[in-house]
């Protein structure tokens, strides 16, 4: 933890997004296999029905994964969902931060960025059955030290590996 995380530029439901245009804020990086799955629906229709509460967490939620912009804005359209999802059809930002899996595409997990661009905090999940809720992401955030360390917030061991890669790994 610490390491600064990779920056990256990607378009999305809201348009384009770049992470280093969003220093000075927290960030929350949500990285999820796919769209319309049942995991994945429930994770951000979860954010959607906790939309209030993501809105007092002082950061700004996003969720990256491999489909195309068009598949992303219809499952914001299916599920009426509030988080910006952000495309990453070459998987190149979840190669960077160590996410990408071979078969499998792109490996659930999310990640804080202190308002400095370092990871302050991550999470990922091995199987990809469960998800960081708004409550886990609640602690997080409130735990968080000044300089951008995060206490250890409920997260098992194990569940904090694997750190960010610059982008051209």
């Amino acid at each position: 933890m610490g390491e600064l995380a990779p920056d990256f530029e990607l378009q999305g439901t809201a348009g384009r997004f770049r992470l280093g245009d969003h220093r000075g804020r927290r960030v929350v990086l949500a990285f999820y296999p796919g769209d319309e799955t049942p995991v994945c629906t429930k994770q951000f229709c979860s954010y959607r029905d906790r939309s209030e509460d993501l809105s007092a967490l002082d950061a700004i939620v996003v969720g990256i994964s491999g489909q195309d912009v068009a598949s992303h804005e219809a499952f914001t359209a299916n599920h009426g969902l509030t988080v910006p999802l952000l495309a990453d059809p070459d998987k190149a930002v979840a190669r960077a931060y160590g996410v990408a899996r071979p078969v499998l595409g792109t490996q659930r997990a999310t990640f804080v960025i202190d308002e400095a661009g370092r990871v302050a905090w991550k999470k990922l999940h091995a199987l990809g059955l469960d998800f960081v809720s708004v409550d886990q992401l609640t602690q997080v955030l409130a735990n968080a030290r000044p300089g951008g360390e995060v206490r250890s917030a409920g997260a098992r061991p194990g569940g904090e590996t694997r750190g960010p890669r610059s982008p051209s790994t």
